[in-house]
């Protein structure tokens, strides 16, 4: 008789193929599922799961843990949310390529960008690597607890191949062919695909636009097209104004691979127009062209300060801001009326995508304040405020963070605040969902817990989806999308990520703030509720416990991906 490595049983085994839910379980050899059911046999490991979920470990396509992973190999907190494949390198930012000299300017971008504390990346990213293949190398040869995939990013390659110019001019076509050379290096070297930001909200140190914001249509043109001479690869991009479905249809058409375009988010400021864009997807699709609109589940807000508010960074009228040399300077900026019109014109400019705007107030809420004498205003909105005093919002807005407040933290609530509009996203046949953008804005939010949410939100608490579908939507369809083969769904032959939960209590608990990162650095946190166990390749990681620190490093450098 076969003796397995692993036996899960007793489950409700949801197969994240959209399957029916069934009593059984699953039985794992060498990594690998080799039986789905019951009657599995004998094993070395038995786990009673006494009725829980039994599912596929959800595939996190859009974080951005390209630094933290040099110095934590848990990807902390999407190992213990239930995550067991995650892919970095998402609109383009990236730490690879990068030449020694260009390493501390990297870190500075991303301080700004993805909102990470500068001294925490210093202390902790280990340079144990220059060129893209050497990071995947590097990666590997420490370790992961979760599966890898990375994209090459653009801004690390504009910056490995023009310098300082990357941020301030168009690429020659020398250097425009020595940038398709290093995709493709990168691409034969294992990356998922190729990634970019147009979104004006992407701004770097000083305000000045990450480097794949220059590029122009020649280039990128020919870097999405080194994924059809690659023969493999996804291209994914952080949209802004100027970057439309119909000319996204044309990259797909001259390379011949998927597009994954985000975000696309129910905007209060224009609620339609997320549904303009998946017709013109639906469209492309009816012609042959691989289109996708990532979309999230949770409303899309962070916390912030005024001091460093990054929503407000979309708005062109913002830069002075951004400018200012000292505090000093930028008080005077924040009290400047010529300034103020500008932000109020721009706010009520329609037809801007993914934008503060005027609908954004009621959705602005003070968390804490600095001034006792202000306590009595912390739970109101800034719409409440502005309506009592009869005051124009931006107005009470800024003169409270002048009054003391530029420290006071708000929770801000942008987009996906119509959940009955959201739904339809959710359920869009080619919308995959993710924006957990985990690893990334570590002071502002924390949505690594995406796929309890939808299980427990929408699944449980709104019935808008059946478990079956939320799980295929999490697993199986990102996995495919990105051509992760053998993963994301429970049949013999895949490999074993799991995760057994509780539907009756699956969830994202409530945020907090810990100290974890390096130099003790805060990051907010949610921990899973009602997660009773994961496994990447038929290693346990979690338990009802929490993560278990001995796991080793069970999990894979994705090298395969994106045929």
């Amino acid at each position: 008789m076969t003796m397995h490595d692993l036996v899960v049983e007793n489950a409700t085994v949801v197969d994240g193929l959209g399957g029916a839910a069934r009593a059984g379980g699953v039985a794992v050899q060498d990594g690998r599922i080799v039986a789905v059911g019951t009657d599995l046999g004998a094993a070395r490991e038995r786990v009673d799961a006494r009725g829980l979920v039994l599912a596929p470990g959800i595939v996190d396509i859009h974080t951005h843990y390209d630094a933290q992973l040099t110095w934590d190999p848990f990807a902390t907190p999407s190992t213990a949310l239930g995550v067991t494949t995650v892919v970095i390198g998402n609109c383009g930012f990236t730490i690879a390529p990068c030449r020694p000299a260009d390493r501390d300017l990297t870190l500075r971008n991303l301080t700004h960008v993805e909102g990470m504390s500068l001294d925490a990346l210093r202390a902790g990213v280990r340079w144990d690597f220059e060129t893209y293949p050497q990071f995947l190398d590097a990666m590997e040869r420490r370790g992961v607890v979760p599966n890898v995939g990375s994209f090459v990013g653009h801004s690390s390659v504009r910056t490995y191949v023009l310098g300082e110019d990357a941020t301030k001019r168009p690429a020659t076509e020398a250097e425009i062919a020595e940038m398709r050379r290093l995709v493709v290096e990168a691409m034969h070297a294992g990356a998922i695909g190729f990634a970019t930001s147009t979104l004006e909200q992407h701004n770097g140190e000083n305000g000045i636009p990450m480097p794949s914001r220059l590029a122009d249509e020649r280039e990128m043109l020919a870097l999405t097209g080194a994924l059809g001479e690659a023969g493999r690869g996804v291209f994914m991009l952080t949209k802004g104004m100027t970057s439309t479905i119909p000319w996204l249809e044309k990259i797909a058409a001259n390379n011949a691979r998927p597009v994954m375009i985000a975000a696309m988010f129910v905007d209060p400021g224009d609620p339609t127009r997320v549904f303009r864009e998946l017709a013109e997807i639906d469209a492309a699709r009816s012609r042959g062209r691989e289109l996708w609109a990532q979309v999230g589940c949770f409303p899309l807000g962070m916390e912030f300060a005024l001091r460093h508010p990054y929503p407000l960074e979309a708005f062109l009228a913002w830069r002075p801001a951004i400018q200012a040399k000292d505090e000093a300077d930028y008080r005077r900026v924040l009290a400047d009326p010529s300034f103020r019109k500008r932000l109020k014109d721009e706010a009520a400019t329609t037809g801007v995508p993914n934008r503060f705007s005027n609908k954004t107030w009621p959705h602005l809420t003070i968390m804490a304040v600095t001034r006792p004498e202000h306590r009595h205003l912390v739970g109101k909105t800034i719409g409440e405020l502005a309506r009592e005093s009869g005051r124009d919002p931006f107005d009470v807005f800024l003169d409270f963070g002048l009054d003391g407040e530029l420290d006071a933290m708000f929770d801000c609530r942008l987009f996906n605040t119509d959940e009955d509009e959201v739904k339809k996203l959710l359920r869009h046949p080619h919308a995959a969902v993710a924006l957990s953008d985990a690893g990334a804005h570590l002071s502002f939010l924390c949505d690594a817990g995406f796929g309890l949410h939808l299980f427990g939100h929408w699944v449980r608490e709104r019935g808008d989806l059946t478990l079956e579908e939320a799980v295929k939507r999490v697993t199986s369809d990102v996995a495919s999308a990105y051509r992760i083969t053998d993963r994301g769904r429970l049949v013999p032959g895949a490999w074993a990520d799991l995760l057994l939960f509780d539907p009756k209590s699956v969830a994202r608990g409530p945020k907090r703030r810990v100290h974890d990162l390096p130099t003790g650095a805060d990051r907010l946190d949610t921990p899973g509720l009602g997660v009773h166990g994961v496994w990447v390749n038929g290693t346990r990681t979690v338990d009802e416990k929490g993560l278990i620190a001995e796991c080793g490093r069970p999990g894979f450098v994705l090298r395969d991906c994106g045929d």
